[in-house]
């Protein structure tokens, strides 16, 4: 289960909440991070003094990608857990590939071999308008310091995302209450695993 949306849509506190939820069945991972390597990349990435091109940003969350599905993900549904994850491919597919130009078809390809294929099973887009999601208190990085015109632009690849594949996504209007949110969470949750169970 991913969590997908623009920076300071809520994705966190929904996953938290989610996993918190699922208790010991799901276990909660976020991107970049995870992994010693990962979270070395992610201080990278998060770094505004840090100059990045396009081309390198993707390729940098794409590897700390491969490392947390290979020494995380993997595992972890293996073992029969629930993985739930603030963010996934989908945010490389929205940043880099839509709103930085770079093309979808060519940051899936990438992601693809990161990933080994593995695609959620259910994807959450957060649905924010990028001025309320300014008006949220958060931490700042390279991509919140860019503002709306960015935030616009990725909101844009999202929906194009979920028209393509729209059985694994689930738009969720994120302007109300995390109690709310959640609550529409969790039954969509629910929802799919008992049809993979039955």
């Amino acid at each position: 289960v991913t969590f997908e949306g623009i920076d300071r849509s809520g994705k966190t506190t929904q996953a938290r909440m989610l996993v918190s939820a699922l208790g010991s069945d799901a276990l909660g991972v976020r991107e970049p991070g995870g992994t010693p390597a990962a979270e070395r990349i992610r201080s990278l990435l998060k770094d505004a003094a840090v100059p990045l091109g396009p081309e390198a940003e993707a390729l940098l969350f794409a590897a700390a990608r491969a490392e947390i599905v290979e020494q995380v993900i993997r595992p972890a549904l293996s073992s029969g857990r629930v993985v739930v994850s603030d963010r996934f491919l989908d945010s490389s597919l929205a940043y880099q590939g839509g709103a930085r130009g770079l093309g979808v078809e060519e940051v899936e390809r990438i992601n693809r071999f990161a990933t080994g294929g593995l695609v959620p099973d259910l994807t959450f887009l957060l649905d924010l308008p990028p001025s309320a999601a300014a008006a949220r208190a958060g931490e700042s990085d390279r991509f919140e310091d860019e503002g709306s015109a960015l935030q616009e632009a990725v909101l844009d690849t999202y929906s194009r995302l979920m028209s393509d594949d729209p059985g694994r996504w689930r738009r969720i209007d994120a302007t109300r209450s995390p109690e709310e949110i959640h609550a529409e969470v969790l039954a969509e949750v629910e929802a799919v695993r008992s049809g993979a169970r039955a």
